[in-house]
């Protein structure tokens, strides 16, 4: 039976698509541990997948549940104006879906901590 929950990872995009490749790999790493779901990872803008394309893929999979999480450090305007507007749209148009978002992965205070971690034993 295929997965009905997805989690998809959501971050800015940019022009240079070696960016791309620490989300790539979070991804992966989510993919080898979240077995039950399906990962994936969309963007803001400059790069493909969008969130809306990377949700109508989801959906058109069957699946049910997703789990939207912000890959950004912190909640500027993108998570506080732009990520509303585009849940708004996907659930108007999604309405068979449940829709979550998480906090933004900087603000979580475990990724924090590991972040302080690493740092200090640089």
């Amino acid at each position: 039976m295929p997965a009905q929950r997805a989690l998809i990872l959501f971050a800015h995009g940019a022009r240079d698509p070696q960016w791309a490749e620490p989300f790539q790999r979070l991804a992966a790493l989510l993919q080898d541990r979240q077995t039950e779901s399906r990962v994936s990872l969309a963007f803001l803008e400059l790069m493909t997948p969008s969130l809306a394309d990377c949700v109508a893929e989801q959906v058109a999979a069957g699946i049910t549940h997703i789990t939207i999480v912000p890959a950004f450090m912190a909640r500027g305007s993108h998570l506080r104006r732009d990520l509303p507007l585009l849940i708004e749209e996907l659930a108007a148009r999604h309405p068979q879906i449940e829709l979550q978002v998480t906090a933004a992965l900087g603000e979580a205070e475990p990724v924090l901590a590991a972040m302080a971690d690493w740092i200090a034993s640089q």
